[in-house]
């Protein structure tokens, strides 16, 4: 399964750029800094990807903003905050499912160890 092999890329990016910078900074630093990381890496990805929203056949707005989607495989949702909630994954299983990608990634940065702060999602 590529997406597999992808998310363990995206993952060791993720943990490559948490050990540099560590807890307690804003998302878009971590955000930057996993492009770059992901670039270094030689991994393609779209970040801050606008997804237009369309209800029964009427555009309604595009102000929905992904992060990052990986390959047009992943859909990679940063955090920095204390804790998931069960929002954050409700949010990103609608970003999979308006996207088409079946594997998503929450991944919150502001922990001690970042394997504490990674959910992987599979539709």
């Amino acid at each position: 399964m590529i997406e597999s092999a992808l998310t363990e890329q995206i993952i060791g990016a993720a943990i490559e750029v948490h050990r540099h910078w560590g807890p307690g900074l804003y998302e878009e630093v971590y955000e930057k800094s996993l492009c770059h990381e992901l670039r270094l890496r030689n991994v393609a990805f779209d970040t801050q990807v606008r997804l237009p929203l369309v209800y029964k056949g009427e555009r309604v707005g595009d102000d929905l903003r992904l992060d990052l989607i990986a390959q047009a495989k992943v859909v990679v949702e940063l955090k920095a905050i204390k804790a998931f909630e069960p929002i954050h994954e409700a949010q990103l299983l609608t970003y999979m499912k308006l996207t088409g990608c079946r594997v998503g990634l929450l991944i919150n940065f502001n922990v001690q160890v970042l394997r504490e702060g990674i959910k992987r999602m599979v539709l």
